[in-house]
């Protein structure tokens, strides 16, 4: 079937444009490098046609709450106009696990505004909401360090493996629509203070981690179940020191 991967240069979209084609799909890559802008709508019609499926793993450019909120709320809007009008009968967007439990977290609360949009479009739809990915252990850390010290909360972390997360996504996107969401997870659940500890000592980075309870997590403050699924989420088979070994440019 015709497969089109918003978001299709990115980390994850790559990643899917390749295993949906080794696959046999026809998977295209649509964001502005490749002629497609779903904040202005170019290229939108001439992309869907003939498309059986979407797949939106589009990320704003900006993180800032009014901004990111303008993004999945523009993008979001033009591009289930365009699936109407072009007959496309599935929709699957990645989204975050425990939006709903930090609203006042701008990405968040922009994320269930994107949801909302998809749920009451009418076009069949799937949401995968996924933990943080391996990719972005770094910058968390980075977002968390003071004065060379990285503050974490002593909370719950379960991330996950990018190409695990493109196996479920695109198994989701080729199967029948959910009209309703599902999570995915990595293998292992950590101590997110923990997790760090472990993680700098094997990147070699000599910063020390801090356990924080008040720590925020981009300008939120966690609960012990903010950031891990809930009971039957489905688990990646990639381990967080066994992705590490083989790509060193998560170090």
């Amino acid at each position: 079937m015709k497969i089109v991967v918003v978001g299709g240069t990115g980390l994850i979209g790559s990643k899917l444009v390749t295993k949906l084609g080794e696959h046999g799909h026809e998977a295209v890559a649509a964001a502005p490098s490749t002629g497609v802008n779903t904040l202005t709508g170019e290229g939108l019609a001439e992309v869907l046609a003939g498309a059986q499926v979407v797949i939106d793993v589009s990320n704003s450019p900006s993180f800032e709450r009014a901004a990111v909120l303008k993004f999945f709320e523009t993008s979001t809007g033009n591009l289930l106009a365009a699936e109407a009008a072009a007959g496309v009968g599935h929709h699957v967007a990645l989204s975050i696990v425990g939006t709903e439990r930090m609203p006042e977290n701008g990405y968040f609360a922009a994320k269930i505004a994107q949801e909302q949009l998809i749920e009451k479009s009418g076009i069949p739809f799937s949401l995968v909401h996924s933990t943080q990915f391996f990719e972005f252990a770094r910058g968390i850390a980075d977002e968390a360090t003071v004065d060379d010290k990285v503050h974490i909360a002593p909370v719950l972390f379960q991330p996950i493996a990018g190409d695990d997360v493109a196996r479920a996504v695109g198994r989701t996107a080729v199967g029948t629509p959910l009209n309703a969401r599902v999570e995915i997870a990595g293998p292992e659940q950590f101590r997110m203070d923990e997790f760090f500890r472990q993680a700098l000592a094997a990147w070699g980075d000599p910063r020390e981690v801090v356990t924080d309870s008040h720590a925020r997590y981009f300008g939120s403050e966690l609960s012990e179940q903010s950031l891990v699924p809930s009971e039957g989420a489905t688990l990646g088979t990639i381990r967080y020191l066994d992705w590490l070994g083989r790509n060193a440019a998560g170090k």
